[in-house]
């Protein structure tokens, strides 16, 4: 599994997910950017206590945790582009990441469970 890799990704995601929140709430915005930037930061944190899982099974729940997660920001993505309050390419570019986030997840889940 790639976790350097993941967890860099997962970090640098979360800054931009920040970065949206502080723009959807200058726009004052809340029902979107208080859910994005929950589980737009939720992903990563979760990536990062899988780390110290205290099993296998753990470590697995975790990153499926961070996979719901990554499905959901991509809800409110799709929610904030059909709203208006961002626009196709800054939605193309964030959705972007979230997705290669999300393909990494898919792969890490299976990996892990052939490994059990």
């Amino acid at each position: 599994m790639k976790e350097n890799k993941l967890i860099t990704l997962s970090l640098d995601f979360a800054v931009k997910i920040i970065e949206l929140v502080k723009e959807l709430k200058a726009q004052k915005e809340n029902i979107i950017s208080n859910q994005i930037g929950r589980s737009g930061t939720s992903i990563g944190a979760n990536i990062h206590e899988a780390q110290y899982a205290h099993s296998k099974n753990d470590f697995i729940a975790k990153l499926e945790i961070a996979l719901k997660e990554s499905n959901e920001t991509s809800y409110w993505l799709q929610l904030s582009l059909k709203t208006g309050y961002i626009i196709e390419a800054k939605f193309k570019e964030i959705d972007s990441l979230c997705a290669n986030i999300r393909v990494m997840l898919i792969k890490s889940c299976k990996t892990a469970k052939d490994n059990i």
